[in-house]
């Protein structure tokens, strides 16, 4: 597939909606769809404008939250149409969206799998002067500045580290999202982070919570408040061990998919 297409999976009457990273693609949620279509899902990965990764994007293609909230909800809609069920899950700021979307749509969401939710960044490799960003954002410097991604990448794997590394030198986007990130899409999954920590209590799917320990950029505390926060009366958080933020590609990719089959499967059948 072509990194900024969308992905789309088809399998059985149980579908899933899964929501890639801010300035990102469905790429890195390939392995993750594959498994789930497996598993006998159908699956689709949307590209949202103005949300995801776009060749020749500048600062100023960057739409509201709102509307990529309004996106992801039609793609739910659009897939709880034809399916007898639909879940959703993302990663990052996907997740931080689909929870925006399953806030809104209450029991019609079949199950959720949150997939290192960024409400805070404050994983290890964040860099110190990232407060500068609150002065960006109501300057010109946010149409200036761009935040250049960095080893290790979000992975502790360090082959394919290494080959992200070589990606980046000579592409615009990898699997792991755009070389750069733009003050304005910051601002504005900040904005979306916000209200969703207002609107968790409203989120009553059955959820999976999985993040890595050693998440380099969203540490466990946006785990531990979407568990103590979150109205699903049927919710699970798994640590994992062997993987920064990118746990979608990185060394414990296949727990992330077992666990996200398994706990969908169960799902289905207490539902």
């Amino acid at each position: 597939m072509r990194d900024m297409e969308p992905l789309h999976l088809d399998g059985g009457e149980h579908a899933v909606l899964l929501l890639h990273g801010l300035q990102s693609s469905p790429a890195e949620l390939q392995p993750l769809a594959k498994r789930l279509n497996q598993a006998g899902y159908t699956v689709h990965v949307p590209h949202i404008r103005g949300y995801g990764f776009e060749h020749g994007d500048t600062p100023r293609s960057v739409t509201s939250w709102r509307e990529w909230h309004a996106t992801a909800r039609a793609e739910f809609q659009s897939l709880k149409k034809q399916h007898k069920s639909v879940s959703m899950g993302g990663l990052c700021i996907g997740a931080v969206l689909s929870l925006s979307v399953a806030a809104e749509q209450g029991d019609e969401v079949a199950a959720l799998t949150l997939l290192a939710t960024t409400l805070w960044y404050d994983g290890w490799s964040i860099p110190w002067y990232r407060f500068m960003r609150y002065v960006g954002y109501y300057t010109p410097f946010r149409y200036i500045y761009t935040y250049r991604e960095r080893e290790p990448y979000g992975l502790k794997n360090e082959q394919l580290r290494k080959w992200i590394a070589r990606e980046m030198s000579h592409k615009d986007s990898t699997i792991v999202g755009a070389t750069q990130l733009n003050l304005p899409a910051v601002h504005e999954a900040e904005r979306m982070i916000a209200a969703v920590k207002k609107s968790l209590s409203k989120v009553t799917a059955p959820a999976i919570i999985i993040h890595a320990e050693e998440d380099d950029v969203s540490s466990p505390r946006s785990a531990r408040f979407v568990a103590d926060n979150i109205g699903s009366r049927i919710k699970e958080t798994v640590i994992l061990h062997n993987s920064y933020h990118m746990i979608t590609v990185d060394n414990d990719r296949e727990q992330v998919a077992a666990d996200t089959i398994r706990f969908f499967a169960a799902a289905q059948k207490s539902g």
